[in-house]
């Protein structure tokens, strides 16, 4: 189908769209930060995990991260490269086919480190092991995102680190950003080097994770550049790994749905949707934020009863599957499209099928403007969940 980028006009029925372009955009941005940079930056699945869409990741990155035991054979099998893997705490039954799955294996804490490195070793020989560690310091102020913050179950603090690092330990993974700026990184970098370059001599590489937003308007690049080589320059022996999530798929595609019914209330005019927030854009209501919605504005309560100013509601039984307030420009009418902006990163890893409502699709808008359908989804996937 031939379709209109800009507005979907023809699109009828709720569908997340990829845009080809865009993220192709955002792939070369990454790609030339980790040229420029002289590090390795490889695609977190928690942020994006759409495998049909691998073929287009490859011509720029050799390498992701999973955090679980689907996520990494989705990487061995569907990217077609093992995975570095993390995950706060590894099972009997699953650490084995992990190991075989894996590049990189992260243990969160030294008792499981201590519990599984050998059988780790045993499934995959050239597998290398990391530790998590904690440098207490992070600047996200959303507790739910925050790792660092008191009593977190993530990673090793430096003091109870022992001196010498167990010989299979060969590399330390941080993790304590979220959608954050180059500042937050040379900020947070010093907490690092002070609380464990004592013990860079003792490993090989580096992986600074996740939260690097480095597709993000207004980025400065450069300084995440000059800041990486300057580390490298101290620590030359030390391969250095990044693993964004949000900045491949951030500004590349959209949840596009439709206006099935207005009720008003208390002078509120919502917009009934057949999408929902909390099992379509489930951030939205755990974050929380407001999401852009095409061709209006967000305003504050003192907006309503304006002159076209909806709250939108989603299609559940939930009382709270709503967000609001935005105003348009005209008059919403029924079946008409309402166009949510940047819905493909941790969105669609997150989507589930409470109350059975239907599933929007997925699409990718090809960058000839043809658009494919990747996915539908029928009354036999809700089923097979609930055999």
């Amino acid at each position: 189908m031939k379709i209109n980028s800009s507005t979907f006009l023809q699109i009828n029925r709720p569908v997340y769209v990829l845009e080809e372009t865009k993220l192709r955009n955002n792939l070369f941005l990454i790609s030339s930060v980790a040229s420029q940079a002289g590090v390795e930056i490889i695609l977190a699945y928690k942020a994006f995990a759409l495998w049909k869409t691998f073929p287009i990741f490859r011509d720029y990155i050799q390498a992701t991260t999973a955090s679980s035991l689907y996520e990494a054979k989705l990487g061995f099998y569907e990217f077609g490269a093992p995975t570095h893997t993390f995950s706060p705490a590894y099972t009997d039954y699953e650490i084995d086919e992990i190991s075989t799955c894996s590049s990189h294996l992260v243990f969160n804490s030294l008792s499981q480190f201590e519990r599984y490195h050998h059988r780790v070793k045993r499934s995959n020989k050239n597998v290398s092991i990391g530790l998590r560690v904690n440098p207490e310091y992070s600047e996200i102020e959303t507790l739910l995102y925050n790792p660092c913050a008191p009593g977190s179950r993530f990673g090793v603090t430096n003091e109870r680190l022992p001196i010498k690092l167990p010989d299979a330990i060969e590399g330390f993974h941080v993790h304590c950003h979220c959608e954050s700026g180059s500042d937050v990184f040379v900020r947070t970098l010093k907490h690092i080097e002070d609380k464990f370059s004592s013990w860079f001599e003792q490993i090989k590489w580096i992986n600074f994770g996740g939260g690097h937003l480095i597709t993000r308007k207004g980025y400065d690049v450069v300084e995440l550049v000059e800041t990486i080589k300057g580390f490298r320059k101290r620590y030359p022996w030390l391969h250095v790994i990044l693993e964004p999530g949000s900045a491949f798929a951030w500004q590349a595609g959209v949840l596009v749905c439709q206006v099935v019914d207005i009720v008003e209330d208390s002078n509120i005019k919502t917009a009934i949707l057949n999408v929902s927030f909390t099992s379509h854009m489930p951030d939205c209501l755990e974050m929380p934020y407001h999401p852009h919605v095409r061709g209006a504005e967000v305003v504050s309560d003192d907006g309503i009863g304006m002159p076209y100013t909806y709250r939108l509601g989603g299609n559940t039984c939930l009382s709270g599957d709503w967000m609001g307030n935005w105003k348009f420009n005209h008059q919403l009418k029924i079946g008409e499209n309402i166009v949510f902006e940047d819905m493909l990163h941790y969105t669609t890893v997150k989507t589930n099928m409470f109350n059975g409502v239907s599933h929007p699709s997925i699409a990718l808008l090809h960058s000839d403007n043809q658009l494919e359908t990747l996915r539908n989804y029928t009354y036999e996937d809700y089923k097979s969940r609930m055999d």
